[in-house]
């Protein structure tokens, strides 16, 4: 998919190239998991070789990473608690899913304000935001600093590394397996724990 895409931007005129960007940062947050993130990499090393402007493709990314997740926000926003309800998320029980989106309203804006380095989770965070109902200007406002942050680092790097670009996709790639491990260790240990206070509640009252 990644091949497909630097082909397809290879190919295209520069005002397309800013438009294609654009899409993909959408796209990822939307339909997870995309190589958003390198093919960002590879707009930078477009900019190096003189293809695209680094500001208009680092524009690009930016507003397309924040309107995709204030898409997601949307989603939770207008559909969270009717999927939650369904069940189709079936491997997580529902009381926890309510008790991290209780945590999410208490701690939320930290959360969205590291959104973009927490790869492999954007989508979830915005649709958690949405259906937990926090304040969609702010939340925008930090998701957009956010995005400016992570790929001012994607577009830089690309540009800085020039034809080197590639190597910068092993670092990506380790750094993103780290921060989806460490947020599904924290996920379980927060599922955990409100299954055994649910518990323990249960217990106090069959025993009042």
């Amino acid at each position: 998919m990644l091949e497909q895409g630097i082909v397809w931007l290879q190919q295209l005129d520069p005002a397309w190239i800013y438009a294609a960007i654009f899409f993909i940062a959408w796209v990822e947050n939307v339909f997870p998991p995309s190589p958003s993130d390198m093919m960002v990499v590879f707009g930078g090393y477009l900019c190096w070789g003189g293809r695209a402007h680094i500001s208009l493709t680092l524009d690009a990314a930016v507003i397309g990473s924040t309107l995709g997740f204030v898409t997601m926000y949307g989603i939770g926003y207008w559909f969270g608690e009717g999927i939650l309800e369904s069940g189709k998320l079936k491997f997580i029980p529902r009381p926890a899913l309510h008790k991290v989106q209780a945590w999410v309203r208490k701690w939320g804006y930290w959360v969205i304000a590291a959104n973009r380095f927490l790869a492999g989770t954007r989508a979830v965070v915005s649709f958690f935001a949405g259906m937990s109902e926090i304040n969609l200007l702010r939340t925008t406002v930090l998701s957009f600093f956010s995005s400016l942050a992570w790929n001012a680092v994607l577009v830089f790097a690309g540009y800085t590394l020039g034809k080197n670009w590639r190597s910068i996709e092993f670092y990506l790639a380790a750094y993103s397996t780290a921060v989806t491990v460490a947020t599904a260790l924290v996920l379980l240990f927060l599922i955990v724990r409100a299954l055994c206070c649910r518990r323990k509640a249960r217990k106090e009252g069959s025993v009042g």
